[in-house]
């Protein structure tokens, strides 16, 4: 006995060994790492801090009269970058784009038509002013090889003060001090951005919807993203760059499906713990759900008529405003209608886009003309569900050649044909169209037409998202006009229904019977016993 206990302490020892081993494991610290979510919280709220002073460059040390001389002394630094610069959309004002039906094309703002002003061509003076250069009076006369007219500053201002001069062709301001801004340079911030994509179309949120002032410092509660509250993300932590060409493309200028910026990019495709939920990214957006509401702090243009501009009062140009401040007629521009807390509408969509070029005839005038047609359908296993803003306007129209028009819209002073100075219909389409080289019978009507702008941001905190009631729902579902498939709650078939019915019938009439047959039985036992 005595033996066998010596023999079996080195095994209950060695037993004892793995308890404890186990036990401290179990009770010791993990280091677990923190949630994905978790993790670009902490990644995006890292404060960016410059490598460099420009301050003390001695180069800066002058001051500048115009800003030509500061694009030089960044050049003189940053050999090469001015090549990058003069390859991107923001300086071309247009890209290399596969349009089906068409081929490659180059589309962009030198030949795109919008249904805000139409179109920037032609009106460069005023246009311009969302443009990374110097000096375009005209995009057939501006030469896009000239290094020295490329706008640094309007992207890389530090000090919030840079702006561009109105109807000055992409110049800054006078007030501007150059010296001062050059010394100031840096990473862009949201100001950068926001100075051009915030009030494209003429004014504050009047394009997107979900891009405007209040996205300069927003909370968290009109975009967990960027909120000053929250990750204070700057708009370069998505729209990554390489050679200065920006990701991410205006969906109203882009017609294939590449150098998108997504959610799933730093979120994945299965972000959610509940697997049912991750199922729905298949065929939904991430912001379909994440962007119940956008125009959540100022209102945005929905509809432009065109038809009503020119009227004046004593000879001369006028405005009208609703009671928020937002211009609802003016002389040069016609009538509008803002929204605001808007839901948006719904479409499948791809990535890739058709576009309405100038010169294109529109085949049924009777109809809107889709001046971006967002492609998509449930079928298509590359399409989800977006949420966008359509905006829908009425505007100028050559029956007889069944083409859009485009105005002249801007000129410095009156009787260069310009609609702004003259306020005469037919002479700013003559000037317009012969500007593009394209034909004009003489004649102007107006014509319905719709653009479509995807929504990105305003993302709302999660606890704000769509919820699951607001599409499977048999009334007011926010997918109602989304009919090429069956979703649950939302759609009926009488012959499923008709089938539902008969199968209930049928099982109520199989377990009666089932029942039956087995009280018959133990009743025949007892009898039997």
């Amino acid at each position: 006995m005595v033996k066998e206990m010596k023999q079996a302490v080195p095994i209950l020892a060695a037993i004892a060994l793995v308890v404890a081993v186990a036990v401290v494991s179990a009770l010791a610290p993990k280091d677990v790492p923190p949630p994905p979510l978790a993790q670009l919280k902490e990644q995006y709220t890292k404060k960016q801090n410059p490598s460099v002073d420009h301050s003390k460059f001695p180069q800066l040390q002058r001051a500048f009269t115009r800003p030509q001389e500061v694009t030089e002394a960044c050049i003189g630094c940053h050999n090469g970058r001015h090549l990058e610069v003069m390859n991107s959309n923001h300086w071309r004002w247009e890209r290399e784009e596969y349009i089906k039906g068409r081929g490659v094309v180059y589309l962009g703002k030198r030949n795109a038509v919008n249904n805000f002003c139409l179109a920037a061509a032609g009106n460069e003076l005023a246009c311009a002013k969302c443009h990374v250069g110097y000096g375009m009076e005209s995009v057939k006369t501006f030469n896009f090889n000239d290094p020295r007219n490329i706008d640094c500053l309007v992207c890389h201002d530090g000090t919030a003060t840079y702006a561009k001069g109105q109807n000055m062709g992409g110049a800054p301001a006078p007030s501007v001090n150059l010296t001062r801004v050059a010394q100031s340079v840096g990473r862009p911030t949201r100001n950068n951005c926001g100075v051009c994509h915030f009030y494209g179309g003429g004014g504050n949120n009047v394009k997107h919807g979900d891009l405007e002032e209040a996205m300069f410092e927003p909370t968290r509660e009109v975009d967990v993203h960027m909120a000053v509250d929250g990750a204070n993300m700057q708009c370069v932590d998505c729209h990554t760059t390489e050679k200065h060409n920006i990701r991410g493309q205006l969906y109203s200028l882009s017609s294939m499906n590449r150098n998108r910026v997504t959610c799933e990019g730093c979120h994945t495709s299965t972000p959610h713990e509940d697997d049912l939920l991750n199922e729905h990214t298949l065929k939904v957006a991430c912001q379909t759900c994440h962007i119940p509401t956008y125009a959540k702090v100022n209102a945005t243009k929905t509809y432009w008529d065109w038809s009503t501009a020119g009227r004046l009062r004593d000879g001369k140009p006028y405005e009208e405003e609703d009671a928020e401040g937002n211009i609802i007629y003016t002389s040069l521009k016609g009538t509008f209608e803002w929204g605001k807390n808007l839901k948006p509408e719904y479409v499948w969509f791809n990535g890739t886009a058709e576009h309405y070029l100038l010169g294109d005839k529109v085949d049924d005038p009777t109809k809107p003309v889709i001046l971006n047609r967002l492609n998509g359908s449930y079928a298509d296993p590359d399409a989800k569900i977006f949420p966008v803003k359509v905006m829908r306007t009425k505007q100028t129209f050559d029956p007889v050649n069944r083409t859009l028009v485009a105005l002249k819209l801007f000129a410095p002073k009156p009787g260069e044909g310009a609609f702004w100075k003259d306020f005469e219909w037919l002479r700013a389409a003559e000037v317009g169209m012969k500007e593009r080289g394209l034909p004009f019978s003489g004649q102007i009507s107006f014509i319905e037409t719709e653009a479509y702008w995807p929504l990105n941001h305003m993302v709302a905190p999660k606890e704000k998202a769509v919820a699951c009631s607001e599409c499977h729902t048999r009334n007011g579902s926010r997918i109602a006009s989304l009919r090429d498939f069956y979703i649950p709650g939302r759609d009926r078939s009488p012959k499923v229904d008709t089938l539902g019915r008969w199968l209930l019938i049928l099982t109520l009439l199989g377990v009666a019977a089932h029942g039956g047959l087995r009280a018959a039985a133990s009743i025949r036992r007892r009898r039997g016993g």
